[in-house]
């Protein structure tokens, strides 16, 4: 009895043991709960959110019928006929794998292709206006897929009023409206960006439950972003960073490893829709095919080496687009949105804690993430940006949403108080009437809107680019057709000379040899005779625009925008700057000056007239005369390089070689490529016996212009005076391999 009586206490503590190993564990901490504030779910919001939507589609395809066609299409249009040939082929018509004019190769192909055998099943080809209309439809219907996205992010966020707000501010955007008209970079990336980010919050959103249209969503969003440009790898590595933020803060931290089936679900649904997008991606992009693991990231390394370094207007001055401020891309941004997106979107970050403590704060994070992300790294990374801010276009719709969270949050400020709820949306009406009505009064081209902030677009001319693509220049050959100056049975041929070269000889193919397209830059425009020009203020010099020498004397007829001169249709009456160009490559320079002086009279604010007058005068030892032609063609444009040169030249004839060189040194300034005025400062060194200056200078001018043959003779000529033979004789062999 003693031994039974000493073992029961050790079968009581048995049971004790075993109770408290059962107890069951706490479950995990859900750091992402937050109460439910949304608007109520109502079911007539959601009618009309879904109706607006459904019109706003129409809108856009119907408004994209009526765009010009963008300057970028002479590249896209030409890889989309080879990505036809290349699947048409099965592969056996290479040449879309290499295309040196504008790398297009390293492009996803999927807005080509799509577009490509569209047109070719309706028998569509780009010299017909229809080729371009069903591209423009197709990046309507991209356009419309991103602004619906970015209406339903933001409903998931804060309901349908939310949802709404968001819609109506996307559709109200002139700048995004305008480019989905006719945008086909830009437009399908940024649909396929905010795709992505709404289906892959919304499929987190509802785990464990799993819907297959957020799941094909995601999928399909990945793709069409790395299906039109490498940058769409950023699309992956957000869903893996909020997807990884997602597992942990809703399943208590770090512990989520240790639920090791939890863990599958979410790699499996990540993973998953990740190659499926990368997969969807490559089937429409051959480079990629050729090396699915490393082209895509080859064509992401090779974009910041083949950056395109254009000359762009900014605040009102002209400069190379790998120099321009920091600030560029911002400026251009808090310019070119309505009021209410901008007023909006800076009042989400002032309400930043309010919005986290109501909502999901994931995914609040996520949409200023995605909007802010991308230009944190451009203008971290010094990236060249040029043609406003197109490049940044994608994360424009992420903007919008948080504006819309900003200005339902300020409605809910007085959930109570009827009366300051309507106010709130009168204010965010009164802040959108001004982008609204820009698209009414420009429904082909609302691209070149500049909100009130800037002066609107008439404010913003002469200080930032307004038509940088050429759409309007169908609004000008549809003008002349108008008129009777295009028409089938036109006596003679129409010679048009345009900077804008390929949209205007789609435009009027359909006249066959009646019309003959010259491309001209407007600099170069006297190089040769035509009978009519369409020029836009692309390239031209901000204060030449600014001090009202642009539309020119003998402009016929003008587009407008917003108040602004958008594009002139020019007449050449007498076609004397080009026989004045034609004399002065004969030397017969009296005719020279008198079909200069006969220009200069009919068109006084033609600078290249002035300017070449002023080179016919120099030659014509006629050395005032000269400098006067010279400054009238400065006073019209600042940046007139040879205008500038002459000056130097003048008081290089003068002997006065402090102000000959102070002049070219200034010219330098205004256009660093200005290989004469390295070459007339090497002669300066020279004469001060600064052998050594002068060759640098030489060096210089050649690097600019290699076939700049003075430049050779000069520096064979310092280097035989030095002795040395063989330097000479390099020069002279360079000289002699020359045409």
């Amino acid at each position: 009895m003693a031994k039974s009586g000493k073992s029961n206490p050790k079968s009581e503590q048995r049971p004790a043991a075993r109770k408290a190993v059962s107890t069951p564990s706490q479950p995990p901490k859900d750091y992402l709960e937050r109460p439910s504030v949304a608007s109520p779910q109502d079911p007539l919001l959601r009618k009309i959110f879904w109706g607006i939507a459904a019109a706003g589609l129409l809108l856009l395809i119907g408004l994209s019928l009526g765009s010009g066609i963008n300057a970028d299409d002479k590249f896209q249009v030409d890889y989309s006929q080879k990505l036809v040939n290349y699947y048409g082929t099965f592969g056996k018509d290479s040449t879309a794998l290499n295309i040196p004019e504008g790398n297009m190769h390293l492009y996803g192909g999927f807005f080509e292709v799509v577009t490509g055998f569209a047109n070719k099943t309706f028998g569509l080809q780009p010299t017909e206006l229809g080729y371009h209309q069903v591209r423009h439809a197709s990046s309507a219907i991209l356009g419309w897929v991103a602004i619906l996205c970015a209406g339903l992010l933001a409903a998931l966020i804060a309901g349908w009023r939310t949802g709404l707000i968001t819609l109506i501010i996307m559709l109200l955007s002139p700048r995004f409206v305008g480019d989905s008209l006719m945008n086909p970079k830009d437009i399908p990336f940024a649909a396929g960006y905010i795709m992505a980010i709404y289906n892959m919050a919304a499929l987190l959103q509802r785990l464990p439950e799993v819907r297959r249209w957020n799941l094909v969503g995601l999928a399909a969003g990945l793709g069409i972003s790395l299906g039109i440009r490498a940058g769409g790898l950023l699309s992956f590595a957000i869903l893996l960073l909020f997807t990884g933020l997602h597992f942990m803060l809703k399943n208590g931290g770090f512990r989520a490893f240790s639920d090791r089936g939890n863990l599958k679900k979410y790699a499996v649904i990540t993973l998953g829709a990740a190659a499926a997008g990368y997969l969807f991606a490559l089937l429409f992009w051959p480079f990629a095919l050729q090396s699915p693991l490393k082209n895509p990231f080859v064509a992401l390394s090779k974009f910041a080496d083949l950056e395109v370094k254009i000359r762009v207007l900014f605040e009102g001055v002209n400069q190379m687009s790998d120099i321009t401020p920091w600030n560029y891309s911002i400026k251009w941004i808090a310019y070119t949105i309505p009021l209410a997106a901008l007023a909006g979107f800076v009042g989400s970050i002032v309400l930043l804690p309010r919005l986290l403590r109501r909502y999901q704060p994931l995914w609040i994070l996520l949409v200023l993430f995605t909007a802010i992300f991308p230009v944190f790294y451009v203008i971290y990374k010094n990236s060249v940006i040029h043609d406003g801010w197109r490049h940044l276009t994608f994360a424009y719709p992420s903007m919008a949403v948080a504006a819309g969270l900003c200005w339902n949050e300020l409605a809910n400020f007085f959930a109570e108080k009827k009366y300051m709820r309507w106010a709130v949306y009168g204010v965010m009406a009164l802040l959108l009437a001004d982008a609204g009505a820009f698209i009414a009064a420009n429904p082909k081209m609302p691209y070149v809107y500049f909100n009130p902030v800037v002066g609107g677009t008439e404010g913003a001319f002469g200080r930032f680019e307004t038509d940088y693509w050429g759409i309007s220049t169908r609004q000008g050959i549809e003008w002349m057709e108008q008129q009777g100056i295009l028409r089938p049975d036109m006596p003679e041929m129409v010679v048009i000379a345009t900077n804008m070269y390929y949209s205007a000889k789609q435009l009027t193919a359909k006249y066959g040899d009646k019309v003959k397209i010259k491309y001209m830059k407007w600099e170069k425009r006297c190089d040769d005779a035509w009978d009519y020009a369409l020029y836009p203020t692309r390239f031209l010099d901000g204060s030449t625009l600014q001090k009202g020498y642009w539309p020119p004397d003998n402009a016929v007829h003008l587009v407008t925008a917003g108040g602004a001169p958008i594009l002139a249709v020019l007449k050449d009456n007498g076609k004397n700057c080009a026989l004045g160009m034609a004399a002065s490559k004969l030397g017969d320079w009296p005719a020279a000056i008198e079909r200069f002086k006969a220009e200069v009279a009919n068109v006084p604010d033609n600078d290249l007239a002035w300017t070449n007058l002023g080179q016919a005068y120099l030659n014509n030892d006629q050395p005032e005369e000269a400098k006067a032609a010279a400054e009238k063609a400065i006073d019209i444009n600042p940046d007139d390089t040879q205008a500038n040169n002459l000056i130097g030249m003048y008081w290089m004839n003068k002997n006065d070689a402090t102000r000959a060189k102070a002049q070219f040194e200034a010219a330098l300034k205004k256009e660093p490529s200005n290989p004469a005025a390295w070459y007339y400062l090497a002669i300066i060194a020279r004469n001060q016996n600064n052998n050594q200056l002068a060759l640098n200078n030489l060096m210089k001018a050649i690097q600019i212009s290699p076939n700049f043959r003075a430049a050779y003779e000069m520096s064979a000529q310092i280097y035989e005076a030095q002795g040395n033979q063989q330097a000479a004789q390099q020069f002279r062999a360079a000289l002699g391999q020359m045409k």
